[in-house]
């Protein structure tokens, strides 16, 4: 709850996945000894505009700390578009739910915070310098 007051607050400038995928070896462990990490890009978009979904979010205030805050912080034309900005950009279905399950997850290795949750919105396509490089 208090992260949501703060996106709603402008006070969090930058969301991030955190993406570091480590191999089953290295997660079936006890707790204490585990390696950190998980699979988070292929989740990031979906975990938010599923707070979009529900209600405690605008799709302006899920969207912003993932693409032009971030972009602004560091003075970065990317993040956004307009004439002249570089076409990174991704086609997405907001309203497309889908359960998040590792067998699906496309990362070299598959554990996620959000395995068997269902999640809200999805990406379709992926686009870098305006080059299809994704498409669902």
């Amino acid at each position: 709850q208090a992260m949501i007051a703060a996106l709603k607050a402008g006070e969090i400038d930058s969301v991030v996945s955190a993406h570091d995928p480590q191999p089953p070896e290295e997660k079936r462990l006890p707790f204490g000894e585990a390696s950190f990490g998980a699979a988070g890009l292929e989740t990031t978009l979906s975990a938010l505009l599923s707070l979009v979904h529900d209600g405690p979010l605008t799709l302006l205030e899920a969207l912003a700390p993932i693409t032009s805050k971030p972009a602004d912080m560091i003075g970065l034309p990317e993040g956004r578009l307009a004439e002249g900005a570089p076409a990174d950009v991704i086609l997405f279905d907001p309203n497309k739910p889908w359960l998040c399950e590792r067998e699906h997850l496309l990362s070299r290795s598959t554990n996620s915070p959000f395995d068997g949750r269902r999640l809200q919105g999805r990406v379709l396509r992926t686009f870098v310098g305006g080059v299809q490089v994704f498409e669902r």
